[in-house]
């Protein structure tokens, strides 16, 4: 299973356990690990058509036993977590708090707790900027030491989960992060960014051009060269960090990039930021609106001293590579 070597039962201390693997960013960052030959595993909750066949099923994480749970990570060297509950858009959930608490917080605690109970190194919690705020004020992005301001229940949930991770391994020897990540793109990407480049590439009118604002995005090619320098620098990373790509952008240069990478003409038109906010709300689609025209910026300076780490790819090359209908699995398989 994904490269690992195993003598009897026992894994290689270089093990990499990948959970969600089988999610937009697992499936990179397993395609990733493989290229580069480095020993790993990924869960999911079982194995689909399709799916890598270096993959480990081990079902829902969140009915395993503790005793199970110390199966799936012991004698790895480092644990990615990047499974949970998503932001959902349209909640079908009566109660999405316990829902996110449940898939979110509680795996997390008791994944950690299996992790520092069976020897693990390090432990890479994937978060999300959300904990932050909605909005940073303009020329002062999100820091790691900034206060939480969290709005909604996923949000809460990954602040929640956060702090977990740290409380559940106590003193003991592992090294815990939490990556606060923005909106990560690429190709196969879904949520907000597929829905933006489906309207640009339809050739739909966005009265967008107005906006002037500055928003952090990854692309996940950066994000899994950044997730491997987390897992294999000198110095184990610890605490809050933010990973972004070099530059952010506003959101009509964003419409024009994407519709320079699809090949279309951009068609953007002003139309007053208050009136698009009015429409917003009259529409109920403030929280839409937000998203496009507030600024959401992050500093990224303490993961990038901590790792060496640099964003290798700009926005441009990245969507580029990401509307390419001739990239592969099998020729790029990481993104």
């Amino acid at each position: 299973m994904g490269g690992e070597t195993r003598v009897g039962n026992e894994r290689d201390q270089r093990l990499i356990v990948v959970t969600g693997a089988s999610g937009f960013i697992g499936t990179a960052l397993c395609a990733h690990l493989r290229a580069r030959k480095l020993p790993f595993i990924g869960t999911v909750r079982q194995m689909t058509k399709g799916m890598a066949s270096d993959l480990e099923p081990v079902g829902d994480l969140a009915q395993l036993s503790d005793a199970a749970l110390e199966d799936v990570v012991g004698g790895a060297d480092a644990v990615v977590h990047l499974a949970g509950r998503a932001h959902v858009m349209v909640e079908a959930d009566r109660n999405p708090a316990r829902a996110y608490a449940e898939a979110n917080v509680d795996v997390t605690r008791r994944l950690a707790s299996a992790a520092a109970n069976t020897g693990v190194k390090r432990f890479v919690l994937a978060s999300s900027v959300k904990v932050s705020g909605e909005r940073s004020d303009a020329g002062r992005p999100f820091r790691p030491d900034d206060a939480p301001n969290p709005q909604d229940a996923y949000a809460r949930s990954k602040l929640a989960a956060e702090q977990a991770m740290f409380d559940a391994v106590g003193e003991s020897n592992i090294v815990v992060a939490a990556l606060r990540l923005p909106l990560v793109y690429g190709r196969n990407a879904r949520g907000n960014f597929a829905r933006l480049v489906q309207l640009v590439a339809s050739g739909r009118r966005l009265p967008l051009a107005s906006i002037r604002n500055r928003r952090s995005l990854l692309y996940v090619g950066n994000l899994i060269e950044a997730l491997e320098a987390a897992l294999v620098s000198p110095t184990p990373l610890a605490g809050v960090h933010f990973v972004a790509d070099a530059e952010s952008v506003s959101t009509p240069d964003l419409v024009r990039a994407i519709a320079h990478a699809w090949k279309v003409k951009p068609r953007l038109f002003a139309m007053p930021v208050p009136l698009l906010r009015v429409t917003g709300l009259l529409t109920g689609r403030s929280g839409v609106v937000a998203r496009l025209t507030d600024s959401l910026e992050v500093d990224t300076s303490s993961f990038r001293a901590a790792t060496r780490w640099t964003p290798r790819w700009p926005l441009d090359a990245a969507l580029l590579r990401a509307a390419s209908p001739h990239r592969t699995a099998a020729s790029d398989p990481a993104f």
